[in-house]
């Protein structure tokens, strides 16, 4: 694999790194059953604001509870429902948090009191006792974490090899030679669940699309990938990407990705209907589709000769807003790591993709990035 041409993306790194164990499952049948079993203990309603009671029962703000209407027992708000309960009636909670609670409460209850909007939809979860995991506009467009699972299992199966998509495998560094049968653990999977919102990414490393040649003459081999994400409580949108890349390594980095398409959806009030109609069935769409698409573009990129002199280069760099600065590191770029100067499209691609790599700052990456997207799509 060479691992120098595409893009890294880090996304599902930062995902791995930052789940403890308790959020990491083996199989998405393990995280359906849990996602599934939180959603059945939990219900969602909209109450009056107004019709709220706060109680301050212990010393700390995060402590108090709350008497919500025709409740049989007060819910407790997680970290995160307190945090959207301060947002909502106008209070920082990370200054509620340093309060007494019975000065906290006075001040979430005269938010709510005086709170305009008049109605808020709450989501409790019964689990030993209620609580109040989510609070959110009467009009939130809840999306369940299983309905998103759910949608993975119809094209994955259990994500673990019964069928063409799979959790990922790992890239070897020293012989840079990646492995798609590698033992799937707590180190190694890459689907999560929270309390919060679930992630999950799996690939189709068993079956490798050859896009072209490499400088030594061996197949330049990739394979399909995608990643999800929602929170049923509010944390974040529901959303999907999915792209080429050519390999995963052990901390879960993305190797030379290609094609990356993304859909987000926010939890308005028709979240639901646009999960259904737009965003289950493009990753079904994906998930079957053919790569011949993707191989005829990356074989016409490199076939389409755009410069042959060292003047052509500079021009054509040049006449798409690169300095001559960069337009140099591009050229050099490209004649490392193939032994030449650059001359297609592709080979353009390329040395500015590795040269956004070089970039500190994430808005100058992201920038160089797309151009040398926009640089493809014209020969889409």
């Amino acid at each position: 694999m060479d691992v120098n041409r595409g893009e890294r993306n880090g996304r599902v790194s930062s995902e791995w790194f930052n789940r403890p164990d308790d959020e990491r499952y083996l199989s998405l049948d393990d995280l359906w059953a849990s996602v599934k079993r939180r959603s059945e203990r939990s219900r969602s309603r909209v109450v009056e604001t107004a019709d709220i009671r706060v109680e301050a029962t212990r010393d700390s703000a995060e402590r108090l509870h709350l008497v919500l209407p025709k409740a049989h027992e007060p819910v407790a708000p997680t970290h995160w429902a307190f945090g959207q309960l301060a947002s909502i009636v106008g209070a920082p909670a990370s200054y509620l948090r340093q309060l007494p609670a019975p000065l906290a409460g006075i001040n979430l209850q005269y938010g709510l009191n005086n709170h305009r909007a008049e109605q808020l939809k709450t989501f409790e979860t019964e689990d030993g006792r209620i609580e109040l995991r989510a609070v959110t506009g009467p009009d939130y467009g809840r999306i369940h974490d299983h309905e998103l699972v759910e949608a993975v299992q119809r094209i994955a199966g259990n994500g673990t090899g019964d069928t063409r998509w799979k959790v990922p495998g790992v890239l070897d560094w020293s012989t840079g030679v990646y492995n798609p049968d590698v033992e799937i653990s707590r180190d190694t999977t890459t689907l999560y669940a929270s309390d919060r919102d679930v992630f999950l990414f799996l690939v189709d490393d068993h079956n490798p699309i050859e896009a072209g040649r490499l400088p030594d003459g061996s197949p330049d081999l990739y394979f399909r990938g995608f990643y999800c994400w929602n929170s049923e409580v509010g944390a974040k949108t529901l959303g999907m990407a999915s792209f080429y890349l050519r390999a995963v390594c052990q901390n879960r980095n993305i190797w030379g990705q290609e094609e990356f398409q993304e859909i987000t959806i926010r939890h308005s009030k028709y979240a639901a209907s646009r999960f259904a109609h737009e965003a289950a069935p493009a990753l079904t769409r994906f998930a079957n589709s053919s790569p011949q698409g993707f191989v005829n573009g990356i074989k016409a990129a490199r076939q389409q000769i755009v410069a042959r002199t060292d003047e052509d280069r500079d021009n054509f760099l040049r006449k798409r807003g690169f300095s001559k600065a960069e337009s140099s590191k591009i050229i050099e770029k490209v004649l490392m790591e193939e032994g030449r100067p650059p001359e297609s499209i592709f080979d353009f691609v390329q040395g500015i993709t590795r040269l956004a790599r070089d970039k500190t700052q994430q808005d100058a990456r992201l920038d160089m990035e797309g151009r040398a997207k926009k640089l493809l799509d014209r020969v889409g």
